[in-house]
Formats: C-alpha cells, sequence, structure tokens
C-alpha cells in the first residue's frame, strides 16, 4: 500500500507536542479521586467470586509469559527507512482495527451471558498482544528480541495500572536505555505478581458490567473499543520518547 505524502517536519513538531502533554499526564502524582477509586476497587474485589479472580490472573500469567517466551505470538518484521510521520500512519490504521475487533469480540460475547463474558478476557488481551507486537514493527523494533518483549510488557501496565503503578513503570521507560542494562535474565525474576493484580483491578470495574444480562453487549462494544485505543495510545507516545531519543538534533 502506498504511503502518503507528509509535512515532515510539521508532523515531527505536532508529535513532539503530544507527546509532551502524554508525559505530563504520566508523570502526575495520584489525586484523592484516585485514592479513593483505589479503595472502592478493594471493596468491589471482595466481592467478586474467587473463582473469577483466578480464572483472570491465570490467563494474564500464561498469556504475558507466553509472550516473553515466544511462543503463540509471531512478531512481525520490523519496518524500516521511513519517517515517523509514514510509520504513525500505519500505527492508526492498526489502532483502528484492532478497535473495531476489539468491540465486535466484545459485542458478542457479552451478549452471551456470564461464562461468554469469562471468555472476553484471553480474548481481548490477545487483541491488546497483538496490537503492541504490531506497533513495535512500526517503529522499528524487532519483537522477537527478549528486551524489547519486556518493554511490551511495561507499556502494556502503564496503560493499566493504579496511578501509583504507572509513576513507577513511567520511570523506567522514560530512560529505557539505562533500565533495559539491568533487566533479569530469567523470567522468574520477572514481577509477574503486581503485573497480574495490576491489570486484574483496573479492568475489573468496567469489564465486570459485560457479565450481566442485558447491558453486557453494549458495555462489551464501548469497553473493548476505548481499552485498546488506551493502549494504542499509550504505545505510541512509548515509541515516540525513543524515537526522538535517537533523533536528537
Amino acid at each position: 500500500m502506498a504511503l502518503p505524502v507528509l509535512h515532515h517536519d510539521d508532523y515531527e513538531r505536532q508529535a513532539r507536542d503530544e507527546l509532551r502533554r502524554w508525559q505530563v499526564e504520566m508523570s502526575a502524582r495520584p489525586s484523592l479521586w484516585s485514592h479513593a477509586s483505589r479503595g472502592l476497587q478493594r471493596r468491589i474485589n471482595r466481592l467478586i467470586p474467587e473463582r473469577v479472580h483466578e480464572t483472570v490472573t491465570t490467563v494474564i500469567k500464561q498469556m504475558t509469559r507466553a509472550v516473553i517466551a515466544g511462543s503463540n505470538f509471531t512478531a512481525p518484521a520490523p519496518l524500516r527507512d521511513r519517517t515517523l510521520a509514514q510509520r504513525e500512519v500505519l500505527v492508526g490504521e492498526k489502532i483502528e482495527n484492532y478497535s473495531r475487533t476489539a468491540a465486535i469480540e466484545g459485542g458478542v460475547t457479552g451478549a452471551g451471558g456470564f461464562f461468554l463474558g469469562l471468555a472476553d478476557f484471553p480474548l481481548l488481551l490477545s487483541i491488546k498482544l497483538k496490537l503492541l507486537f504490531d506497533i513495535a514493527a512500526a517503529y522499528g523494533y524487532a519483537g522477537e528480541d527478549y528486551k524489547e518483549r519486556i518493554y511490551l510488557l511495561h507499556i502494556f501496565q502503564l496503560a493499566f495500572s493504579s496511578d501509583a503503578h504507572r509513576l513507577d513503570v513511567y520511570g523506567r521507560i522514560s530512560d529505557w536505555r539505562t533500565y533495559s542494562e539491568q533487566l533479569p535474565a530469567s523470567l522468574d525474576d520477572f514481577d509477574w505478581r503486581t503485573f497480574q493484580q495490576e491489570y486484574r483491578d483496573y479492568i475489573d470495574l468496567a469489564k465486570l458490567a459485560q457479565l450481566l444480562p442485558i447491558i453486557g453487549a453494549p458495555v462489551g462494544i464501548i469497553v473493548n473499543n476505548r481499552l485498546v485505543r488506551r493502549l494504542g495510545r499509550t504505545a505510541t507516545n512509548a515509541y515516540r520518547m525513543r524515537w526522538f531519543a535517537g533523533h536528537q538534533n
């Protein structure tokens, strides 16, 4: 597919401005509302059947480990010799396609009641992870690389974590070159427990309504679409940081 001709300098200036606004959001301290929401989340968690918690946690652990280990996810070839504008045209198309797919999937599983609603968790997670692999390739990074896969999991945490944990993750990826040199050699040293808990807690409030009769389908459509778009925006800006760090004037 032919890529459109875009004004390189103007586009990069606009992208830098958007990146700065996003960085302000990511570095903001947790608000009073955030603390109150966290307390509400803990109370809701106590009301959720333990089998639901166990199912979601197991799925997250298995699929994220599969990402790092390389099974079930084939990384696309990294895109070479393109401007930032050309890359982000492709990224925008990927986000649109995956968010549309997630919305359709959420509507179908949401209409199916409790058990199909539970099935949405692994399906949506798979869609999100595949989107991250495609975005990494669009920015020229090889998803087959172990450290790059760890970076993708950090992007995932940045998009779907509490404000307090988000600050910690943002601190790591904002100086990724330094942090990546200290990564553990073994998968067993990765903090899976925090990763699972943060993601599960983040999506519980939004996704539980999808398990309810009647409203499950519309909730699934709206929530899945928004979650994928949030991940897409987070990944875009995370890779913009690395792009501009490597293209300093």
